[in-house]
């Protein structure tokens, strides 16, 4: 016999209940906090496995041997089909990596060639050890200027000020976080816009390719990551007056040297080790790779190249493990609603007060649940009472007629001067008790609920 299975409560119940005194409290816990790590990874079920998926047909190359990355993957840029990976979701530090998702938020905010000048407090607060490209205050610097100094020199001084520019650190790191939710990159938690090692700020392989993928799609994005070198607006020449410049370089190691390389971002700090992701085209094939932590630091450029390689060689002669998952489109507020706005209130404004949905809660003009009760009998008694008057209105002759003809047992006139009196009484206490409902049912309407 097969044991009765018992239904699941909602996720939304909380219920409690009192037994001999004590306080029993019964609580569900959401369903998709207890699968959570049941749900499919993104991109495919394989790149949510630990080990290297690789799914070779014949005649395709060996991966590289000396690959030691925690984490890596390579994926055609233009169909995402994820060629291989290793660890792709495992969430590590992402160092200045993290810059490609800083870039793709704020960078189509600013024209290239708006002024900005700099003040002390948007230099504050940068973390020691940081890279800088060499932002100076009180002087003026353009957007441009500013991008070459986040893209070449990783500099943290000039990603605080284009991030004050965007309305603050918070601002900035809140906008990261909704973009990364928006190009379905689950694994990262952004704290500092800059990449900085800080508590709880982590990326994966997968996501920090999503984000040089969307990033490479704006024109400005590709040109300052395939930028080598540019000179740098500098201080004021004390003797001179004039504002002097530097020559600054690309940390990226492959750029200018890996054939047909076109970006992205390099990083490196204690906790993240070395990260690179890179961009290279060739063929009119264009492939992304990432590499977090490799065990030595310098190697991460090797093996970003040697899976490039790979990469090229293997086209046509491996099956896709995984692949990039698209932008999701945010929902339209008009699509959302499903009518034309104000319709749902001029549909209630046409009901009857008795007949609209009670408010439960706010500040709304309705009354609670209660108080229409105590409303529609007020009403109903009010209506009563004044159909009661007219129709003793109606018989007043008649009753002034009986009133003059002779009275038997001498207690006629008494009886019906008695009824007569009766009937003002109550008509009276009609009107009272309608009238003590209706005040009842505008306090409660007004009295704040518990």
């Amino acid at each position: 016999m097969l044991p009765t299975r018992i239904p699941p409560k909602p996720p939304y119940v909380a219920r409690a209940a009192a037994t001999a005194g004590t306080a029993l409290v019964l609580a569900v816990v959401a369903p998709s906090a207890l699968a959570q790590d049941a749900v499919p990874a993104v991109g495919g079920e394989r790149l949510g496995l630990p080990a290297v998926q690789v799914a070779p047909l014949a005649g395709a190359p060996a991966l590289p041997s000396a690959l030691t990355g925690r984490s890596w993957l390579i994926a055609d840029a233009a169909t995402g089909e994820v060629l291989a990976a290793r660890d792709a979701h495992l969430p590590l530090p992402p160092a200045s990596t993290l810059k490609m998702l800083f870039a793709d938020t704020v960078l189509p905010k600013f024209d290239r060639a708006l002024e900005h000048r700099v003040t002390t407090a948007e230099l504050a607060g940068l973390g020691a050890g940081s890279s800088l490209v060499g932002v100076k205050e009180d002087l003026p610097y353009r957007v441009e200027d500013l991008w070459r100094g986040v893209f070449l020199s990783s500099g943290n001084d000039a990603v605080h000020v284009l991030a004050h520019m965007n309305g603050g650190l918070q601002r900035t790191v809140a906008e990261m976080q909704e973009r990364a939710r928006a190009l379905q990159a689950r694994d990262t938690r952004v704290v500092s816009p800059d990449g900085y090692d800080m508590d709880g700020q982590v990326s994966s392989a997968y996501d920090l390719t999503l984000f040089a993928r969307a990033g490479l799609r704006n024109a400005d994005f590709r040109a300052y990551c395939a930028t080598r070198t540019a000179r740098f607006p500098g201080g004021l020449d004390k003797l001179t007056g004039q504002r002097a410049s530097f020559d600054i370089a690309n940390t990226d190691r492959l750029l200018g040297k890996y054939p047909g390389l076109i970006g992205v971002k390099n990083g490196y700090t204690t906790n993240a080790g070395a990260t690179f992701t890179g961009a290279a085209e060739r063929g009119g094939r264009t492939l992304l790779v990432t590499v977090m932590h490799p065990e030595v630091q310098s190697k991460v450029y090797d093996e970003a190249a040697s899976l490039l390689d790979w990469g090229f060689a293997a086209a046509g002669k491996v099956q896709p493990v995984g692949r990039l998952v698209d932008e999701v489109a945010a929902p339209s507020p008009t699509a959302q609603a499903g009518a034309q706005p104000g319709a749902e209130a001029d549909a209630v404004e046409q009901v009857p007060p008795w007949s609209r949905p009670p408010v439960t809660g706010g500040s709304g003009t309705g009354l609670a649940p209660a108080a229409w009760t105590a409303a529609a009998l007020g009403t109903a008694l009010a209506a009563w009472a004044t159909a009661r008057t007219a129709a003793r209105r109606r018989t007043a002759p008649a009753r002034a007629r009986a009133v003059a003809a002779p009275a038997y047992g001498g207690g006629g006139a008494t009886a019906l001067g008695g009824a007569t009196g009766v009937g003002g009484r109550g008509r009276r206490r009609l009107t009272r008790r309608a009238r003590a409902l209706v005040h009842s049912a505008r306090t409660h309407r007004h009295r704040p609920p518990h």
